[in-house]
């Protein structure tokens, strides 16, 4: 993927920024929208006293308490803002074990926003256990609405001899997903503008996607499903991925169900997509309850709950 000068310039930075902040012993969990607007409301917690205030909580802070060096990074990158007399930072970095992951800032208000959270530790968990078990040999993978790039990350690790590539609609996206390859040291990770598989062609040994699940009235890029209550863009990767697996090739889908009075319309239409013998298939449930505060929006006004749930397709022969 080809970036422009100033663009080059920018992620050049970050990654530097990155660089350094790996090398400061620098660590952030991060929490679900509501317990992160929680932990900012606290007494003491409107303006930043150290890094993690500045790069995990998206809190602002006065310049002197960044290094020269991080400063000058953030403004080469175009990752500085402005509330008030402080400054804010644009970006986020989040751990994941020993993986270090940019992202976009608190509050994710923008269209484009790359977003990571629980469902990113979640959809991690799911991967390492899929890698674990898996006997068909990866050469070549996916990982579809690539978002931070996190499902890449790991099975470029894992799979070290594999081709992997990272595919979004979302830029941005894939621009911090460059980065966070190039800071992680993984070299055998591709970045590709697509919708779905659409603008990608070949057949694939694994192929990963951890898609929005949510009904957003702002239709923002990573959060909004489609459909009546966000399942659409879940079906159509199944919809999608049923050809363009390799014999014995799987594909692995972490998403989130909308349940209504007990009924799991996911599962009622995954099985129907995945009759006959072509295909074998598990789906679990990963935690029965996420996103609670999401009930409280409209649409939601007969759920019960939403699911975490992990489909795993394989195709046989």
């Amino acid at each position: 993927m080809m970036l422009a000068p100033d663009q080059a310039q920018a992620d050049q930075a970050l990654l530097q920024l990155g660089k350094r902040l790996r090398a400061d012993g620098y660590h952030f969990t991060c929490v679900t929208p509501a317990t992160h607007a929680r932990n900012n409301a606290r007494e003491g917690a409107r303006q930043a006293r150290n890094l993690r205030d500045v790069f995990g909580w998206s809190r602002p802070f006065t310049p002197s308490l960044l290094s020269a060096d991080e400063l000058h990074q953030m403004q080469r990158a175009q990752a500085l803002g402005q509330r008030g007399e402080l400054m804010i930072s644009k970006v986020r970095w989040s751990s994941l074990d020993d993986l270090l992951l940019l992202h976009s800032a608190y509050p994710t208000h923008a269209s484009d926003a790359v977003f990571f959270g629980p469902d990113s530790y979640r959809f991690a968990r799911v991967i390492h256990d899929q890698l674990q078990r898996c006997p068909t040999r990866i050469e070549h993978a996916i990982d579809i609405g690539c978002g931070s790039g996190i499902g890449a990350l790991l099975i470029a690790r894992a799979a070290q001899h594999a081709q992997v590539s990272a595919v979004d609609i979302n830029p941005l996206a894939l621009r911090y997903t460059a980065i966070n390859a190039a800071l992680a040291g993984i070299s055998n990770v591709s970045v590709e503008p697509s919708d779905l598989l659409g603008g990608v062609t070949g057949t694939f040994d694994l192929i990963v996607a951890n898609p929005p699940y949510m009904l957003d009235l702002s239709a923002r890029t990573y959060r909004h499903g489609g459909g009546a209550l966000g399942a659409e863009l879940s079906l159509r990767i199944v919809e999608q991925t049923r050809e363009r697996l390799s014999a014995g090739g799987t594909l692995l889908l972490y998403t989130g169900v909308a349940i209504v009075e007990g009924r799991d319309a996911l599962l009622e239409a995954v099985r129907l997509r995945l009759a006959g013998p072509q295909w074998s298939w598990v789906y679990r449930e990963i935690d029965p309850d996420v996103f609670g505060e999401q009930l409280a929006e409209h649409g939601y006004e007969h759920v019960e709950r939403i699911s975490a749930v992990a489909l795993t397709v394989t195709r046989n022969g």
